[in-house]
């Protein structure tokens, strides 16, 4: 848990509950905190502790776009969710898009431009939403409306190229598919829109489950999630989020992206929906150990 990514207190959350409910559901558990030099002594650390599975609850770049999985390759240590391929894809929004694409699913048109460019103009008609390529969490997301004038001035810490994709506008869902079951539909309601500090701020926002939606619009996104799930190769937990404009019914819902490492935060949503469907969080973090480790 922690890395060098945006997402390094995220992670340090989960990671401490992922622990503590390991240790409930009868492991032994030792806790890793990475540094946020990107690997370190890692590798050491890890063939010093002899361990059978690595619970993986890193976010962000270099532990969910297949960096640290190749280093757990390497070292011949099983490890829970996505594999080196599937993570790497489902991170880079640009080819994950193209995957999702190719199987069908719906997705929204965007384009890769260079952050001086759309600072300087419009790259998409109004309105936009412009983000890093490969960043989770909300992270570094800007929403440019209908009508803009300007375009917007994007922080100096934001990538030299990013992605610029056309806003969907409607309602929040979200569903976790866990193996080859989808759990679920979650709204996701806030005073604004879902932001770094609505996701992990508690009270930041507030979770309607199961979804008070159209049964075709809940069958839609469930078997939207697991083809998703399978389209990108994920294996273990992933949750799906979509936004659906319900003037449109069923055209109207559109994936804005696969998450391989979903938040285990006491306000995340794919542990709420577990426990929605019967299973605690132990019984959740002792499926995706006995997963990881069915798999070697």
């Amino acid at each position: 848990m922690g890395g060098p990514s945006a997402e390094r207190e995220v992670s340090l959350s989960s990671g401490r509950e992922c622990a503590n409910a390991l240790r409930v559901a009868g492991y032994e558990v030792i806790e890793v905190e990475l540094g946020a030099e990107r690997g370190g002594d890692l590798v050491a650390r890890l063939a010093g502790l002899r361990c059978d599975v690595v619970f993986n609850a890193l976010h962000g770049r270099f532990g969910e776009d297949g960096c640290v999985q190749g280093i757990l390759e390497w070292l011949d240590l099983p490890y829970t969710h996505s594999g080196v391929l599937a993570s790497a894809l489902a991170m880079d929004k640009t080819r994950a898009k193209d995957a999702l694409r190719v199987a069908g699913l719906p997705v929204v048109e965007s384009v890769i431009a260079c952050a001086d460019e759309v600072r300087a103009r419009h790259v998409l008609p109004p309105p936009y939403v412009v983000k890093p390529n490969d960043e989770g969490s909300s992270v570094g997301v800007y929403i440019v409306h209908d009508g803009a004038n300007q375009p917007p001035q994007l922080a100096d810490t934001m990538p030299a190229r990013v992605m610029v994709e056309t806003y969907a506008p409607g309602r929040e869902l979200t569903t976790a598919v866990m193996g080859d079951r989808a759990l679920g539909v979650t709204e996701i309601v806030t005073e604004g829109w879902y932001d770094y500090a609505a996701k992990y701020s508690v009270g930041g926002s507030r979770h309607v489950i199961p979804a008070d939606i159209p049964a075709e619009i809940t069958a839609a996104c469930l078997d939207y999630a697991v083809r998703a799930h399978e389209a990108l190769g994920c294996r273990g937990l992933s949750r799906t989020d979509f936004r659906w404009d319900e003037a449109r019914g069923l055209g109207g819902l559109i994936i804005l992206e696969v998450n391989t490492q979903p938040g285990m935060t006491p306000t995340s949503l794919a542990p709420e929906q577990a426990a929605h469907a019967g299973i605690d969080f132990p019984a959740l973090m002792r499926w995706m150990v006995e997963d990881a480790l069915c798999r070697t």
